[in-house]
């Protein structure tokens, strides 16, 4: 038994979301989850009052873990190129380190779930898409981008192309790794 306190509450999001790496295995229901974790499906609910919560905490996880590192990039980082750079390593890195993730940023793992959780990660993308126009603002104005694109389109090309190759490794049973080609690719989305 965890000992410490939200260790068990980590230790359920832990199990959820490698169970989510397995896309063709079982249905993740809680009573899945629970013989899982070799508990009652009595014990997720002392943790979680529903499966939907459970998926708020990984929706929870992302978004920190995303956008902890993108703000400490945008306020250190003065070169726009170089922000965009490291957002778009960050996004694919992110992904194909945690495929169980990726499953619920395309929203696949939420189907037939509760429809704030995909309203929630819908706010995680616009986010992102807010965040990546600003950068690409930021390098328009140092002459840093050999195109000059309306930043929002450009911004949403970017975003469209992260959520594709999040997509992309998903339906392939994570074998079509994010990171693939990504610096060949990069020159030509930002110029």
């Amino acid at each position: 038994m965890a000992s410490k306190p939200g260790e068990r509450k980590m230790q359920i999001l832990q199990v959820l979301a490698e169970m989510l790496q397995h896309p063709q295995g079982e249905k993740i229901t809680t009573a899945a989850l629970a013989a899982r974790l070799e508990v009652s499906e009595a014990a997720l609910y002392r943790h979680f009052a529903s499966k939907a919560q459970m998926f708020e905490g990984l929706i929870e996880f992302i978004e920190q873990s995303l956008f902890g590192i993108i703000n400490k990039v945008t306020s250190e980082e003065q070169n726009g190129v170089k922000q965009l750079e490291t957002m778009l390593s960050l996004l694919l890195g992110f992904a194909q380190k945690n495929p169980g993730m990726v499953r619920v940023l395309i929203g696949d793992a939420l189907v037939n779930e509760n429809e704030r959780l995909q309203a929630r990660i819908n706010q995680i993308h616009d986010r992102l898409e807010a965040t990546i126009k600003q950068s690409l603002r930021i390098a328009a104005s140092q002459d840093g981008l050999g195109v000059s694109a309306d930043p929002a389109a450009h911004a949403n090309l970017i975003m469209s192309f992260i959520v594709g190759r999040w997509h992309q490794f998903a339906k392939s049973g994570f074998k079509r790794e994010p990171m693939e080609y990504l610096q060949a690719q990069a020159k030509i989305l930002l110029g």
